[in-house]
Parts: structure tokens; sequence; C-alpha cells
């Protein structure tokens, strides 16, 4: 039997803050430069990034990203 997303998520959340950090590096070392939205070379995306910096806002607090990433990927 296979490990799950939350099985691997469980028990990477086992871990310590830096070796969380590093796994979380090293997982994204392995997706593909060639998605979409996914560089920060892409001049789009830069633009993006500039624009939203930019705009005035307060931005989200970081409690609150983590909240909503949290309820979207499930306990």
């Amino acid at each position: 039997m296979s490990a799950t997303r939350e099985d691997v998520l469980k028990s990477a959340m086992e871990l310590s803050e830096i070796d969380r950090l590093l796994l979380a590096t090293q997982l994204m070392e392995t997706v593909s430069d060639d998605l979409p939205g996914w560089s920060i070379d892409d001049p789009d995306f830069a633009a993006e990034l500039d624009r939203r910096a930019d705009d005035g806002s307060a931005g989200i607090p970081w409690e609150t990203v983590r909240a909503q990433l949290q309820a979207d990927l499930g306990p």
C-alpha cells in the first residue's frame, strides 16, 4: 500500500521546522520549470508580482494564508 499525500504530510509535520523547510525545498526542486506561472523568469509573472507589491494594499497576514491552505489541503 502506498502512502497518501495526507500520510506524507502528517509525517512531515512531525519534523523540525528546518527539516520541513529543507523537505519543501527539495520537493520544489522536483517540479518542472515548464509549468506556466511558476517561474520568476516569466515576464508576466514578474510583472504581476510588481503590480501586487505596488497596489497599496495591506496584504494578507501569514496566519490567514496558512489557515486557508490547511483548509484547502485538508487534515
